[in-house]
């Protein structure tokens, strides 16, 4: 990955820039600013918001919710067109995969949509596999979300299961998310 990358929990502050890249990715699709202020208003309540700075520039942002259960959701993973291709979606997905960790889950969900394929690519050197399809999930544009799945071997692992390819092995980024109906895009 080029250039110095930092990430951190996204803030009330972060909100007009992730506001712009949310946008700019995935434009009628987009969440709205109250459905994101909502979100990260609900962090105490199990979400996870991370953005990653490139110096004072947003180069990215992830989501995750943990209801408990054991299982979390990738909510949200964009990257900036500029920094695509340069792994900053798998470190993304790493911290949300590490976290979910901490929180003791044991298997991770996302929907993805079916033509992102450079998502699902992500996801699958992740140790992700496909568990079934949700016709028409994201809105307006009516496309399918392939749903996957990841288990952690175990409770504060950080990482994909056993098998499933280690943390560090290149991929491509500019993952999936979900719409109104939440989940990664």
């Amino acid at each position: 990955m080029t250039g110095a990358v930092t990430l951190r929990e996204m803030t009330a502050a972060d909100l007009p820039a992730v506001l712009d890249l949310e946008h700019a990715l995935f434009g009628d699709e987009a969440w709205t600013e109250g459905m994101l202020a909502s979100e990260l208003a609900g962090v105490a309540s199990g979400r996870y918001y991370l953005v990653a700075e490139d110096g004072a520039e947003l180069a990215g942002y992830a989501g995750l919710l943990t209801p408990g259960g054991g299982q979390a959701d990738v909510l949200t993973l964009a990257v900036a067109a500029p920094r695509q291709g340069q792994g900053l979606g798998s470190v993304l997905l790493d911290a949300l995969l590490a976290e979910a960790g901490r929180r003791g889950c044991t298997e991770v969900f996302l929907e993805v949509r079916v033509d992102n394929h450079r998502a699902q690519l992500l996801y699958q050197r992740r140790g992700f596999v496909e568990i079934g399809i949700r016709r028409g999930y994201y809105q307006p544009s009516g496309t399918d979300a392939l749903v996957m799945r990841l288990s952690l071997d175990r409770p504060g692992r950080a990482g994909p299961a056993r098998g499933a390819p280690a943390h560090g092995t290149p991929a491509h980024d500019q993952a999936g998310r979900r719409p109104a109906g939440w989940g990664a895009r």
